[in-house]
């Protein structure tokens, strides 16, 4: 472990995209030089290993308050670190919704409290919230702003979704949308489910917020769960996020009554899903939705059961399984769910080049199977159980190791890691 006062890490023997072996040597929480290395203060053997700049995950639900039983920040975020992932963007429908100010101060502190990762918030959009105060109070984006109803999330109208898309625009901030429709009737299975929340109804309320959109909000679309969801965004429009429970799952995998495939949007059928994979070129990131709930709750008869799975200690993991089986290359995996959604965020990206944020994953090159007894989430249960996957051994944070074959460090919040706290603020901050 790197003890404080410690200054220089190397990475021996990295393995880039692209073939080169490398040292990578990091100082003062960044890259430093990439190349033939010096003597460091601590040195990390990577070779045979798979060298990852971190994950960022652009949507994840961390509970705690009075959901702290489903998850707090601290389980959620020790979750992140042992599936390789050092930032996350935490949803506003908690209870009470992040829709103040005042609130989102409050959930900021309950962060910096708990939390092994660095964070950002976004806040809630509804008729009444506070925009311009929850913009200067330092959010990310505005959503996941709910085009159809979910859990602990009601569906806003057209009318408030113009409204705020041109005031957000205005900003140059960013919205993230929930698009689906929801129909009536009888939502007693996996399939029903499906149904009610159609492929159709969500490319039709994609339809809509992109035809609303006249002001040309800046918009990210999450959790897109079918091919032709992401062909009716145009290229450059909007960016485009894909869950690893739609690329993965199927409601076939599933008993047709059990809630622990319940999710919105819904998995689909398994022809659905490889078509979704298909489109793996025009998915912009990988996100993973994560949003736990007790094995209890989703006990419950499937009606009435919430919707909702823990995902983002396996996120990358999952995706590192399909690189070992050659299926996705390594570069769009670091592209999908490290570059790109750092880009998005606004922050400087992991990386391997001199002034990259030192933010990495070390992973072996052997599969796993997932088991839910050693993964960290609060909820205690994954729908992935028994699949492929490659977890990484070491996770690496500013260049300080917060992970470590099991064993959590947590970040201490006075340190200077890359020049980011660990809150990530949004560009409306203001003191």
């Amino acid at each position: 472990m790197l003890e404080k006062g410690q200054e220089i890490v190397v990475l021996r023997d990295v393995l880039i995209p692209g073939g080169r072996v490398a040292d990578i040597t990091i100082s003062n929480g960044q890259v430093m030089h990439t190349g033939a290395a010096g003597k460091g203060d601590l040195e990390i053997s990577c070779r045979e290993k798979f060298v990852l700049p971190a994950g960022t995950d652009l949507h994840v639900h961390m509970r705690d308050g009075p959901q702290k039983a489903k998850e707090t920040w601290e389980s959620g975020t020790k979750s992140a670190i042992a599936g390789g992932v050092t930032v996350v963007v935490d949803q506003p429908n908690t209870i009470p919704p992040l829709t103040t100010s005042d609130l989102i101060r409050d959930r900021v502190m309950l962060a910096e409290s708990q939390a092994y990762t660095r964070f950002a918030i976004n806040g809630g959009v509804t008729s009444d919230a506070d925009l311009i105060g929850m913009w200067r109070a330092g959010i990310f984006a505005f959503g996941e702003t709910f085009a159809g109803p979910s859990s602990y999330g009601e569906a806003v109208s057209s009318s408030v979704l113009r409204y705020t898309m041109e005031q957000v625009a205005g900003w140059d901030g960013l919205m993230t949308i929930h698009a689906e429709q929801v129909t009536e009737g009888p939502d007693r299975t996996l399939a029903d489910h499906d149904h009610l929340r159609s492929v159709s109804g969500e490319v039709r309320a994609i339809q809509d917020v992109l035809t609303m959109n006249t002001h040309g909000c800046n918009l990210h679309f999450c959790h897109l769960s079918s091919a032709d969801a992401i062909r009716a965004i145009p290229g450059g429009g909007a960016s485009r996020e894909v869950t690893p429970h739609h690329l993965f799952l199927s409601y076939e995998l599933f008993d047709p009554e059990d809630a622990q495939g319940k999710v919105n949007p819904p998995l689909r059928s398994e022809k659905v899903r490889r078509e979704l994979f298909s489109c793996w070129d025009q998915i912009d990131i990988i996100g993973s939705d994560h949003a736990p709930h007790t094995r209890a709750e989703k006990g419950k008869e499937f009606e009435h059961a919430p919707s909702g799975i823990p995902g983002v200690e396996t996120m990358i993991p999952l995706l590192m399984g399909r690189v070992l089986e050659k299926k996705v290359s390594i570069a769009d995996v670091i592209a999908k769910t490290s570059f790109r959604p750092s880009e998005i965020l606004g922050i400087t990206k992991a990386g391997f080049s001199p002034g990259d944020r030192a933010d990495f994953a070390i992973y072996p090159d052997t599969l796993t199977r997932i088991s839910a007894d050693n993964l960290h989430s609060a909820a205690g249960w994954s729908p992935y159980e028994g699949m492929t996957a490659v977890f990484p051994e070491k996770t690496i944070l500013g260049g300080t190791v917060v992970f470590d074959s099991g064993e959590f460090f947590k970040p201490d919040l006075s340190e200077d890691y890359s020049g980011i706290r660990l809150w990530i603020q949004g560009r409306g901050y203001s003191l």
